[in-house]
């Protein structure tokens, strides 16, 4: 299985690495450090799961996320930002994420929630705030 990271923080996608390697040992696991550079490697090869940071140089995770979602329908991407849930959360999943993650969150429900989302199991309870999740819930399927 190929994941590929979408961050332009070195040290972000090497953390991301270490946490996804933990929860899927026999991945192997792509970096991009920018959108257009994640696009390319998405041309070149197949993967399982794209994981993209929001606020990229150059194009934003949000176009990277449509550009993704128009060419790759069917690869679950998880969206893994700094920012606030209430303040993007509910736009990504709109556009196509399947998921909202925020970097403050602990290690061990990324790797969760990749795993969730891997499976095709329902992952935005296990992404965002309980209390938003209904909410979000409501405004995707209007």
């Amino acid at each position: 299985m190929k994941i590929l990271i979408a961050d332009d923080h070195t040290e972000v996608r090497r953390g991301l690495r270490e946490i996804l390697t933990d929860a899927l040992p026999d991945a192997v696991v792509s970096e991009a450090g920018s959108g257009g550079e994640a696009l390319s490697l998405l041309a070149a090869s197949e993967y399982a799961l794209l994981t993209l940071d929001i606020n990229m140089p150059g194009s934003s995770g949000l176009d990277v996320l449509r550009d993704v979602k128009r060419n790759y329908p069917q690869l679950p991407v998880i969206i893994v930002s700094v920012q606030p849930e209430d303040q993007y959360a509910t736009r990504c999943l709109q556009v196509g994420a399947a998921a909202y993650f925020n970097k403050n969150r602990a290690p061990e429900e990324l790797g969760l929630a990749v795993k969730k989302v891997l499976s095709g199991a329902n992952s935005r309870r296990a992404c965002i705030a309980e209390s938003e999740a209904a909410e979000l819930e409501e405004v995707i399927h209007k």
